[in-house]
C-alpha cells in the first residue's frame, strides 16, 4: 500500500501501537516520492506544550506574545514543497484542529500575531497510536479533520503479530549496528532467531532495535551474541523447559531494570530503554509479579 501512495500527494494516516515503525514508513514514503529532494519536517505533537504548538506549526511574528522577541518561521513554511510528518496527531488540541484542517484543505495559514496569509505546498503524513474515529464519534476530535487525514490509511500491526518480519528486521539492525561499531556480523543462530520470534515485544520495533544494538555491542565474532534472557530455557540452566511468552517478557523487564538500578522513569530509566510509558511499564510489572527493588544510592 505504501508503494502505491508514496508517489502521490495524498494525505496518509499511519496508525499502530507505539514503536511499530510509523516514522520509518513516513520516511520511506517521502524518500520514494517526487518530493524526495525537498525537506521532510517532523513534528511530534505530543512533545510540544499546548501553548506553543500553534507557533511551532505556523510560526509567529515579533511581539506576538510575551517572549516573542523575533519572528519565527513555522514548520509548515519550512516544509514548503516537501513533506511534513505530524507524529502523535491524536494529541493535537481541539482549538488548533480547525487551523490544521484549513492548511490541509486550502494550503494557507497566518502566523501567530500576524495578518499576512501564507500559501504552502506541503504533503502531509500523520501518525497516531489512538483511535481517531472513536474519538471523533465521542466529540473529542474533529470528525472533518479525521476524514481529511484519513485519505489513505495505513495500519501497522504490532510486532508480536508480524513474527515473519522479525528475521529481516534482525538482519537490518544487526548490519546497521555492526557498521556503526566497526564489526562484521553475518550470522544469527537458529535458536536465537526462534527465541526472538517467540517474544511478545511490548515495545515493538524500537525494543527489538535496542536489543539487537546491545547484542552487537557484546558480540566478539561474526555471529550475533546470544541474548541470555532469550536463550536460557526456563530461566534456569539445564531445566530444558522452554520459556512461556510471559516468562520471557518478565525476564527481559527484570534484566533491563537491573541494568538501570531499578529506575523506571527518567532518561536513564527502564521505561526509556523499553520505549514504554512509565505507567505502562509499572502496570506490566504488576501484572507479571515484578516487585520493585529500591535503587542503590
Amino acid at each position: 500500500n505504501m508503494e502505491r501512495v508514496a508517489p502521490t500527494d495524498s494525505t496518509v494516516l499511519i496508525t499502530g501501537e507505539t514503536g511499530t515503525g510509523k516514522e520509518l514508513i513516513a520516511r520511506a514514503s517521502h524518500n520514494v516520492s517526487p518530493r524526495k529532494n525537498k525537506p521532510l519536517v517532523k513534528v511530534n505533537c505530543a512533545a510540544i506544550p499546548a501553548g506553543l504548538i500553534e507557533s511551532e506549526l505556523f510560526g509567529h511574528e515579533k511581539g506576538a506574545f510575551t517572549g516573542a522577541l523575533t519572528k519565527k518561521v513555522g514548520r509548515f513554511e519550512l516544509a514548503d514543497k516537501g513533506t511534513i510528518f505530524l507524529d502523535e496527531i491524536g494529541e493535537l488540541p481541539l482549538d488548533l484542529q480547525s487551523k490544521l484542517l484549513r492548511v490541509l484543505q486550502e494550503g494557507e495559514f497566518e502566523r501567530v500575531g500576524g495578518t499576512q496569509t501564507f500559501k504552502v505546498n506541503v504533503r502531509v503524513i500523520a501518525a497516531t497510536n489512538r483511535d481517531l474515529e472513536k474519538l471523533s464519534k465521542a466529540g473529542q476530535y474533529r470528525s472533518d479533520l479525521y476524514y481529511r487525514l484519513n485519505v489513505f490509511p495505513i495500519h501497522l500491526p504490532a510486532l508480536r503479530e508480524r513474527e515473519g518480519d522479525i528475521p529481516l528486521l534482525v538482519q537490518y539492525f544487526a548490519r546497521k549496528f555492526a557498521t556503526n561499531f566497526g564489526k562484521k556480523i553475518d550470522r544469527v543462530s537458529e535458536r536465537m532467531m526462534t527465541s526472538l520470534q517467540r517474544y511478545q515485544w511490548p515495545g515493538n520495533i524500537r525494543e527489538l532495535e535496542h536489543v539487537i544494538e546491545r547484542a552487537v555491542i557484546l558480540s566478539e565474532g561474526s555471529e550475533l551474541e546470544p541474548i541470555e534472557w532469550l536463550s536460557q530455557p526456563g530461566g534456569k540452566a539445564g531445566s530444558g523447559k522452554p520459556l512461556t511468552l510471559e516468562e520471557m517478557e518478565r525476564q527481559h523487564i527484570v534484566d533491563v531494570l537491573e541494568q538501570t538500578n531499578w529506575r523506571v522513569s527518567g532518561e536513564k530509566g527502564a521505561a526509556k530503554i523499553l520505549d514504554l510509558n512509565p505507567t505502562t511499564l509499572e502496570a506490566r510489572m504488576k501484572k507479571l509479579g515484578i516487585e520493585r527493588v529500591k535503587p542503590n544510592a
